[in-house]
């Protein structure tokens, strides 16, 4: 080491010597590049001590023991594979079952407590699902699809013939729900679940800081016998763990639960681009230790590790949520309310996003090509929603789309939320319908998502970058 240090001296210039400006510079770069490097060792670091912590055990967040035919229902093909410094990363595309559980006393209780007026949250992920999730982690693509089922979807559970949805963890556990899931999707394979108590959300936020959100509406409900309390304004906000728990469990709108999904979809894209970020890495131990006691999951501890890479490095374009596509049932004329599943979507959504194509997918492959290759303006729903407080460049906007030949537009109410930029949301998962729609604008960014219009293919949520694009200036 000494003769390199005097043969750097050596072959040092005059003018380095001369020009303590460049000197000083130099040093500045050489910390700058010290203080990366450290930064990063420290990352590995946490990463690294995370899961000497839970090598021990290499399931260590499961609860449930399952049977051989239980365990039989998921995938055993290998997901993992070691590249770089032995870190684990996914082989290939995982699909992983995610169900919120949210559980009472009265749950539980076989039979009631006379004059019982309050029935607390208990932690168990054995009851009701009240939120279920097909996620798909595709380290090929880098994408990552959200697929959000209402619980209400009326789904064929064995042994229990037409039920709704939610019921199957609850009659036979993450086996049997992601059975049932498996075969109203097409038999879509399952390979892991994830089972998450509600109140393991309240302790996420908060051991991450809160989270950023723009609230849609005032929400206001109160549920005395659940010591349930909302009281949210609308606006942008940072919410804590409670606040946030509010804004999920918040359905007293026109859209039910439907709506819920939807703020639901709104807060796992805020969360997943403010958490997956870099020093999020450093508090890895410490959430993983708070919200364990919440988390039942098959998941391995490598499997766990690699899912953190791979959603660190998605882009925010790259991540995908949809919802399952149907349609409310008749009301007021049935006993019990369900989401009537439309399986030709359901076919069509599992073929793009899931990279399973069902055998009468195939039978209709023709109509499903037609469907997903060359979209038809004339057929395309669009919707617009004013984001920037102008309704006359909303009117312009759809005459420019009618001149453009879309003729099924519509303009829907407003988007509270005040946008800079302009959201082409492809409601039903219609990519190739908004990015037609994108090319044909110029401007607006791309999001598959279900936030946007309920009843459309695409919704344009103006903003305000309208204001610098020849088309307005009539």
């Amino acid at each position: 080491m000494t003769v390199n240090k005097k043969s750097v001296r050596t072959s040092s210039r005059p003018s380095a010597r001369k020009n303590p400006r460049k000197n000083k510079k130099g040093h500045r770069a050489r910390w700058l590049w010290i203080s990366l490097a450290l930064t990063a060792i420290a990352g590995i670091s946490a990463v690294g001590g995370a899961l000497l912590a839970f090598s021990l055990a290499s399931v260590p967040l499961r609860q449930a023991k399952l049977t051989p035919a239980q365990a039989a229902v998921f995938g055993k093909e290998e997901t993992i594979s070691y590249k770089n410094l032995n870190i684990p990363q996914l082989s290939r595309p995982v699909n992983i079952l995610v169900l919120g559980t949210k559980v009472l006393t009265s749950d539980v209780q076989s039979k009631p407590k006379e004059n019982e007026r309050y029935f607390s949250l208990v932690n168990s992920v054995s009851g009701l699902s009240d939120t279920m999730m097909l996620v798909r982690l595709d380290p090929i693509q880098n994408k990552l699809s959200v697929l959000s089922i209402p619980r209400d979807t009326q789904a064929e559970i064995r042994d229990h013939g037409l039920r709704k949805i939610n019921e199957a963890n609850a009659l036979g556990g993450p086996s049997l729900a992601a059975e049932s899931t498996s075969h109203l999707l097409g038999d879509v394979p399952i390979d892991r679940y994830i089972r998450v108590n509600v109140q393991a959300v309240e302790k996420l936020v908060d051991a991450l800081g809160g989270v950023t959100v723009y609230v849609p509406k005032d929400m206001k409900y109160q549920d005395d016998s659940q010591h349930l309390y909302i009281n949210l304004k609308e606006g942008q906000q940072h919410l804590d763990g409670n606040k946030t728990l509010q804004l999920l469990r918040f359905r007293k709108d026109s859209l039910g639960d439907i709506g819920r999904i939807q703020r639901q979809q709104m807060l796992t894209r805020a969360l997943v681009e403010q958490a997956l970020k870099p020093q999020t890495l450093l508090k890895i131990p410490d959430i993983l230790s708070i919200v364990q006691a919440y988390i039942d999951t098959n998941l391995t501890t490598e499997e766990l590790f690699a899912i953190a890479g791979l959603a660190a490095q998605t882009k925010r374009n790259d991540v995908q949520m949809l919802m399952l596509p149907g349609d409310f049932s008749s009301n007021g004329r049935r006993e019990v309310s369900y989401w009537l599943p439309n399986q030709r979507k359901i076919q069509t959504l599992m073929s793009q996003y899931f990279g399973h194509a069902t055998e009468s997918s195939s039978l209709d492959g023709e109509e499903l090509q037609s469907e997903s290759t060359s979209p038809d303006p004339m057929k395309i729903r669009i919707a617009i929603q004013d984001g920037c407080d102008n309704p006359e460049a909303v009117q312009a906007l759809v005459r420019h789309l009618n001149r453009l030949g879309y003729g099924r537009v519509l303009v829907a109410s407003n988007w509270r939320e005040p946008l800079q930029s302009t959201r082409i949301v492809a409601q039903n998962g219609d990519a190739l319908g908004a990015a037609n729609v994108r090319a044909n604008l110029g401007f607006g960014e791309i999001l598959v998502e279900s936030t946007g219009y309920l009843v459309s293919d695409v919704t344009i949520q103006l903003g305000k970058d309208w204001q610098k694009t020849a088309m307005f200036q009539e």
